[in-house]
């Protein structure tokens, strides 16, 4: 791409500046005392060149948007003909409550749901199980049944919007509860759209919601993916996570090459059921941060599209651009937001929501602003929506693709960063692969080095984070926006919808199912079907998590030092 006499003319041009130009005007005005590198610890040079591209090939690194190796986005036009969907996630109290506020930002101009569960749920115990006192819809919504699933989408129209639920280890049971619904509403599989996270491996190595040991969880996200592969032809049975490995406090690149690497498991896992990697790969999806460090964050996301497309082209040999395609939903940093000054944080999401945009995400959650200080109230999801709708209507960044494609300091941190992941992937499967490296607490000491390292640049002040550490202001007494509260009525009420549930249903029948499922466990036969007839029946999430407990065991994190 760049004439190698130019290049080095252009060296030259820049050795002469800094010695002229820039050394003089330094002898008067002295840079600031600081370290200039990325939020990653990465070191961001001065001035960016074509002599930092020298060996640049346009084709083979950018090419085109919707072409191998989708560095430019996995879509042809984009945002010019699809704007990313716009999903906030919502859940807390009761599934009525919840439904509320899902009809509310629908009428705020949302364009797809993504449901948040409580503890309780996520870990497989009903909400009149002792272990779930106190938790019982206080930090996502409480379900326990079928009904529960039934009030929670109760007018929303499946048909016409994608539904993304943020659920792991019990998600293969909400998933059923979900084409249950639609079924029990004559909506045919095909029409049903969205995703369930069901990201096994990210729980393991940074989120710590399990159940399972290791390879029946593995088992239950492999059965997810051939039952929607078979049945939900635009539903996306997994969505591969680097979010929360994010949040646990790894590196951007520690983020991309995990999430990555846990693809590859599931992709391998699949396989040796026999599947063409062609036949599911395109219902694969993905999850990212967009974090604080503006070009860090873009670069992060055009490389880990760039590696994922030469994974399944020269790994898995997969032959459909559609297998290729990394698509993604990315959501705002939680962890940046700060509980003092909490306006601030409407700024810090602006930036990180454009980030994201500019990254070419698919679909984007944008945090509220008092997020380190309670569940979202209403009027900080609606201000967090209108940030989005701002960024698509007003500000202009929709209207061509990659904009930023072609900053010299963009398309060097983009290589920088495929080099990295690659170098970390390489070691994984030096390992033995994923869940090898899983067992041996790889990821988590790998995260766990890097969150320690940030925590101490923050304290020194080598980080700035505006607000606590630099700009301080006495802090009220009281906080000074207006915080959502969770009804106190909601575990009693909770309590006595799941009795109700289950007088009315036929307890022999669920009892018989619960032990066609314990059966099905023992054999290598997909769990869906079995657990599709267990939650019509009305059998609890609970008791379904506790038949396969008795067959699966319960996982044990080893200790590592």
């Amino acid at each position: 791409m760049f004439d190698p006499k130019k290049l080095e003319a252009i060296r030259r041009e820049l050795q002469a500046w800094e010695k002229n130009e820039l050394a003089g005007f330094q002898a008067r005005k002295p840079e600031r005392k600081r370290s200039f590198t990325t939020l990653s610890a990465r070191p961001i040079r001065r001035l960016y060149s074509p002599a930092d591209l020298e060996a640049f090939d346009y084709s083979e690194r950018l090419g085109y948007p919707g072409q191998y190796p989708f560095t430019r986005g996995p879509y042809p036009t984009m945002y010019r003909a699809q704007p990313w969907t716009m999903r906030q996630i919502a859940g807390f109290g009761t599934a009525r409550a919840t439904n509320e506020r899902l009809k509310f930002l629908i009428t705020q101009g949302q364009t797809g749901l993504s449901v948040d569960f409580d503890m309780p749920t996520l870990m497989g115990y009903d909400s009149d199980d002792p272990r779930a006192s106190g938790e019982v819809g206080r930090e996502g919504v409480a379900v326990d049944t079928l009904a529960d699933v039934e009030e929670l989408f109760d007018g929303i129209d499946l048909s016409s919007i994608s539904v993304s639920m943020t659920i792991n280890p019990t998600a293969w049971i909400l998933l059923a509860m979900y084409v249950a619904l639609a079924e029990r509403r004559g909506i045919a599989k095909d029409q049903l759209s969205g995703t369930v996270q069901n990201d096994i491996i990210k729980e393991f190595t940074a989120q710590k919601e399990w159940i399972y040991p290791v390879k029946p969880s593995l088992r239950i996200v492999r059965d997810s993916i051939l039952y929607s592969v078979r049945h939900l032809p635009h539903y996306n049975p997994v969505n591969i996570s680097g979010y929360h490995i994010r949040e646990a406090g790894s590196t951007a690149v520690q983020e991309a090459a995990f999430t990555l690497a846990a693809g590859i498991a599931y992709v391998d896992e699949v396989r040796k059921s026999g599947l063409d990697v062609d036949a599911f790969a395109p219902r694969l999806s993905f999850y990212f941060i967009s974090h604080s460090d503006f070009f860090e964050e873009i670069a992060k996301f055009r490389a880990a599209r760039r590696v994922w497309a030469r994974i399944m082209k020269e790994r898995f040999g997969a032959r459909k651009p559609e297998s290729m395609r990394l698509r993604f939903h990315c959501q705002t940093a939680g962890s940046s937001l700060t509980a003092v000054q909490p306006l601030n944080n409407v700024a810090r999401t602006a930036y990180q929501a454009l980030a994201a945009v500019l990254g070419g995400c698919q679909s984007l959650h944008t945090n509220g602003m008092d997020e380190a200080l309670a569940i979202p109230s209403e009027e900080a999801m609606k201000l967090a929506l209108r940030t989005q709708q701002i960024l698509l209507e007003e500000t202009g960044v929709a209207s061509s693709i990659d904009p930023v494609g072609g900053s010299y300091l963009l398309e060097s941190l983009t290589d920088q960063t495929e080099k990295e992941i690659w170098e970390y992937l390489e070691r994984i499967d030096k390992m033995g692969g994923t869940v090898a490296a899983l067992e041996r607490n790889f990821f988590q000491q790998e995260i766990a080095d890097a969150a320690y390292g940030y925590q101490v640049a923050k304290e020194k002040g080598e980080k700035t984070v505006v607000g606590v550490n630099r700009y301080r202001e006495p802090e009220p007494e009281e906080p000074t926006i207006p915080l959502h509260t969770v009804d106190p009525r909601t575990e009693q009420l909770q309590k006595e919808r799941l009795a109700r549930a289950k007088r009315e249903r036929d307890a022999a029948r669920v009892a018989k199912l619960l032990e066609e499922l314990r059966e099905v466990a023992r054999t290598d036969e997909n769990l869906m079907p079995v657990t599709l007839e267990c939650v019509r029946a009305h059998a609890t999430l609970g008791e379904i998590v506790g038949a396969l407990k008795d067959v699966f065991g319960v996982y044990r994190e080893p200790i590592v030092f």
